[in-house]
């Protein structure tokens, strides 16, 4: 069913891109659009500074459930994102467009029990066991409901707008976790994307930005954080400098200015010194890292989840 206003709807490909405004997209963003959108050819096709382009707000994920508050004749749909606070945009979620052809709706509410969450860096469910991909690219976090017990290594989950279940192989789902995880456990999931290429507005394994690291390796463990630093930074506790552990979270900003940058705290403080892994808008990409001068000046404290 197409979308509605005032009704709920699920994204119904594998990473949809939430835009500041259907005017605003470029023609290098053509494969963003199409569907199903092909995420990684748009990535590959950008430039340094079209990766940084700030048309793009953030992405969403296979069955990520969306507020739907205005539809357009053209094929644009306004959204809340209802997963990824944005408490100074709007109390709800995170504002912005979206494709209609990227969602299925209206819906009640998105699946709760029974969920499974991706645990690789990407995968793809195929219409049956062993058969070729139907859904190509989903990606690490992505949530998903169960369709039955699995079958000689095979999984079936439910995919949104489908009616007959899909298949993913059996070890790229695991339960999501019904306990919080530790800080540790969380740093793991984001080691594994060291060397991914940086996008602004990024929150898939395609390419993502500093914020969306943190959401998405929380995300992981069915944890919600908000979408951005500055949000990040006050959803979350403050530690004096040199009580941060592996998986905590350093906060930067420049004097006067609100909060623009986070990292996840990869090693304990040593000496003064410390290693953080991001993803950094200057090298374009993920790395681990001992903090720089030029950051250690913009440090403006840790953070615990």
């Amino acid at each position: 069913m197409a979308p509605q206003p005032g009704h709920q709807a699920v994204v119904r490909v594998a990473v949809a891109t939430l835009w500041t405004a259907p005017e605003a997209v470029r023609a290098i963003d053509r494969p963003a659009l199409a569907d199903p959108p092909d995420v990684a050819a748009w990535i590959a096709a950008m430039d340094t500074e079209q990766q940084v382009g700030d048309c793009v707000l953030t992405q969403l994920l296979l069955g990520e459930p969306v507020l739907v508050t205005e539809v357009r004749p053209d094929g644009w749909a306004r959204v809340v994102a209802l997963g990824q606070p944005a408490a100074k945009l709007d109390v709800r979620g995170y504002p912005g467009w979206l494709r209609t052809a990227h969602l299925v709706g209206p819906v009640d509410a998105a699946p709760t029990a029974g969920t499974l969450v991706v645990d690789v860096v990407r995968t793809a469910l195929r219409a049956a066991p062993d058969g070729p991909p139907a859904l190509p690219g989903v990606v690490l976090g992505t949530h998903l409901a169960s369709a039955g017990r699995p079958v000689d290594g095979w999984r079936p989950v439910r995919a949104p707008g489908g009616v007959d279940p899909l298949w993913a192989p059996e070890g790229d789902l695991v339960p999501l976790p019904g306990e919080r995880p530790e800080a540790k456990e969380v740093l793991a999931v984001a080691e594994r994307l060291r060397d991914l290429v940086y996008v602004w507005g990024g929150l898939s394994t395609d390419g993502i930005d500093c914020s969306g690291l943190v959401h998405l390796a929380w995300r992981r463990y069915g944890t919600t954080l908000p979408r951005d630093a500055d949000d990040q930074a006050e959803a979350t506790t403050p530690l004096a400098l040199d009580d941060e552990r592996p998986g905590d979270l350093y906060f930067f900003a420049r004097p006067g200015r609100r909060i623009h940058h986070v990292g996840i705290v990869s090693a304990e403080p040593h000496d003064g010194r410390r290693r953080m892994l991001h993803a950094c808008y200057r090298t374009r990409r993920v790395v681990e890292e001992e903090l720089p001068e030029a950051r250690v000046a913009t440090l403006v404290g840790a953070h615990r989840v």
